[in-house]
């Protein structure tokens, strides 16, 4: 993150209460921050008036400014980037990112995700993180989340008072900013829904017709809750892009705690949650392309993921509550793709070993911790 800030304007997204105004007044000590929903910050920025002796400018919610990329164009374009200067936000911020403007050229991106498990091994534990440890980690993620305001506060009646509110918050202020949806009861239902099918693919004519709506409009408001970091999308694998993103695609929350009764279901989408942090990490600092996707055939056969790195098939990855024995499809999918890791993540495993086909089946708390993608990248 510094390095880029002495490079360029940084944007900064991330689901709401994830931490990035936290981070952000983390990174130097002499900061100036200003929030645009606050009265006299928002006086001083339409003025310009910061301090330019300090090391770090901070914008929270300034895409509540009007026509404000034309605003930082000026900023940047006049003054350069010193002091350096920081936006954050969620949903808009990160609508406006993707739109090509002014702005190009100019800034960069950085993604702020919840906690999980390797963030925590590595803050809390230096890297070194036993695997009883880890294992303890993986349960209070599963079970509060990694929103740093339930995971810390690790209480059950304090995590079920937060989703309540922090959903309300997002439908009923951010979704309006964001859209002319009005229609807020309507899409509640459709993310309660939802915390049913995670982990298997949605079809749009069928979620429409449980809430009466057209295909096209569900399709319309699933995307919406996409740029509102409530879920993202997991399409299955296509060589042809485009035409992955037409077929059936899984949902997944950021707040694992909204899946179902299922556990494996959340230990899936918790899954998902790191493993779409960690290419995100990739994509926001080394500049490799990434995609996540899962795998299935006509007849059936299916994993939960496969990592796509710069385009080339890189990991394998089935997930698994308690069942040692390796999954049948990995007896297919290994043959379709022989270079690419392969995994099989068990949250309940009394002993982890490798295939013969390469298949290494592995305790998941311990490889969570330890996640990387960089060694075969690199060599």
């Amino acid at each position: 993150m510094r390095r880029d800030l002495d490079e360029k304007l940084v944007f900064l997204s991330g689901p709401r209460q994830c931490g990035k105004t936290t981070f952000a007044k983390s990174l130097y000590s002499r900061i100036d921050y200003f929030n645009y929903d606050v009265l006299g910050d928002r006086t001083r920025l339409q003025a310009m008036q910061w301090r330019r002796d300090c090391d770090l400018v901070v914008f929270d919610e300034l895409h509540k400014m009007r026509k404000f990329k034309g605003w930082l164009k000026g900023v940047v374009d006049g003054e350069g980037v010193r002091p350096r200067l920081l936006v954050t936000g969620s949903a808009k911020l990160d609508s406006y990112r993707r739109v090509g403007d002014s702005l190009a050229g100019r800034f960069l991106q950085q993604r702020l995700h919840p906690l999980d498990l390797k963030e925590i091994a590595t803050v809390e534990h230096g890297g070194a993180i036993s695997a009883r440890a880890a294992e303890a980690v993986l349960t209070r993620l599963m079970r509060h989340s990694g929103f740093p305001e339930p995971y810390l506060r690790n209480n059950d009646a304090a995590y079920r008072r937060w989703q309540q509110s922090h959903l309300d918050i997002i439908l009923r202020q951010d979704l309006i900013e964001l859209e002319t949806v009005r229609d807020v009861v309507t899409m509640a239902t459709v993310v309660e829904l939802l915390r049913h099918r995670v982990g298997g693919g949605v079809s749009y004519a069928n979620l429409a017709r449980d809430v009466e709506r057209d295909p096209k409009t569900l399709k319309l408001w699933l995307e919406i809750l996409e740029r509102l970091f409530v879920l993202f999308r997991v399409t299955p694998y296509s060589k042809n892009v485009a035409r992955s993103l037409l077929k059936e695609p899984k949902l997944y929350f950021f707040d694992v705690g909204r899946t179902g009764d299922d556990r494996g279901a959340r230990f899936e989408n918790l899954v998902a949650c790191a493993l779409q942090k960690e290419l995100h990490r990739i994509e926001d600092t080394e500049g490799y392309r990434t995609r996540l996707h899962y795998l299935r055939t006509k007849d059936g056969q299916e994993l939960d993921f496969l990592v796509v790195i710069d385009e080339k098939p890189h990991t394998l990855i089935e997930t698994k509550w308690s069942d040692g024995a390796l999954s049948p499809a990995f007896a297919h999918f290994a043959a379709l793709f022989p270079k690419a890791r392969k995994v099989q993540l068990v949250r309940e495993l009394d002993r982890e070993y490798d295939e013969a086909n390469g298949v290494k089946v592995r305790r998941a708390a311990p490889w969570l911790a330890t996640m990387s993608f960089e060694a075969t990248l690199k060599g």
